[in-house]
């Protein structure tokens, strides 16, 4: 009585009637053992990206719903220029950007800077140590008696301030009470010093006193170990050759004879340097 029921049921749905046949397996109303079925309402997890698939642009990205990254419309933040390394500024831009250095505490108590004076083309470039009192009210280096030595020492070599020469200093700030250079003053300021030697390209680099020399070279060392031979600038390669400060020879006039034969050494190098000896 059942099994009439429900054949009508079924040609009233339509549903065709289905028979098994004689010699067909029973069908399984249930998983096969061993299979794992994921639970009703599981999603089925994305398919991993191939290897050689290329991202979505950002065109299909906005397409899909979201607006991608940098999309017209999208607020974008201001772009801020960096500042130009020193070591691509020419004269004016770098001269520009030693008087509003404010890289060490030294700006706090300065004057003004002393960027250097001379031919910006010379074979010739003196290095001191730092500007003293009188420097740092005029902003030039090597002025006073100590800068009226230098001048003497240049005319014995056939050169002349502003002609042939480049006078420079470590640091281009007054250190208080003229205290030799610290390490950090030396490192906020030797950018400036070496894009000067770069633009100038001299021929031989004159390094006057002990604290000049060590700082230009890089080393600790006692003037007279420096004195006598040639170094080389350790950045640049340039020569350099070691001599008293003048200042020291005012005091000590004595060894004003050795300092000539540094000059003379200075001279030699310059003209094997330049390819003229």
């Amino acid at each position: 009585m059942e099994e009439g029921r429900r054949r009508v049921w079924l040609e009233a749905l339509g549903i065709p009637r289905w028979e098994r046949r004689a010699d067909a397996p029973a069908p399984q109303l249930g998983p096969a053992e061993g299979t794992e079925v994921a639970p009703v309402g599981a999603e089925e997890p994305a398919t991993a990206p191939q290897a050689g698939d290329e991202p979505a642009s950002s065109e299909s990205r906005a397409g899909e719903g979201g607006a991608a990254e940098g999309a017209p419309g999208a607020p974008e933040e201001p772009i801020v220029p960096a500042p130009d390394p020193v070591a691509r500024l020419d004269w004016e831009p770098l001269a520009a950007r030693v008087a509003e250095c404010t890289a060490c505490d030294l700006h706090q108590s300065r004057t003004q800077t002393v960027f250097g004076v001379g031919d910006r083309a010379a074979d010739w470039l003196v290095v001191g140590e730092a500007p003293g009192a009188e420097e740092d009210r005029r902003g030039e280096p090597f002025v006073g008696r100590a800068g009226e030595l230098l001048d003497a020492m240049l005319v014995a070599l056939g050169l002349a301030r502003g002609s042939g020469v480049y006078i420079a200093n470590i640091l281009k700030c007054r250190p208080p009470r003229n205290r030799d250079p610290q390490p950090a003053e030396v490192a906020a300021c030797s950018p400036y010093l070496r894009r000067q030697i770069e633009l100038i390209d001299p021929g031989v680099i004159l390094a006057v006193g002990r604290i000049a020399a060590t700082n230009l070279l890089g080393r600790e060392a006692r003037l007279g170990e420096l004195r006598g031979k040639v170094h080389a600038h350790p950045e640049t390669g340039t020569p350099v050759v070691v001599t008293y400060h003048p200042a020291y020879l005012l005091r000590n006039p004595a060894d004003k004879a050795r300092a000539w034969a540094d000059l003379k050494l200075a001279r030699q190098t310059l003209a094997e340097h330049r390819g003229d000896a």
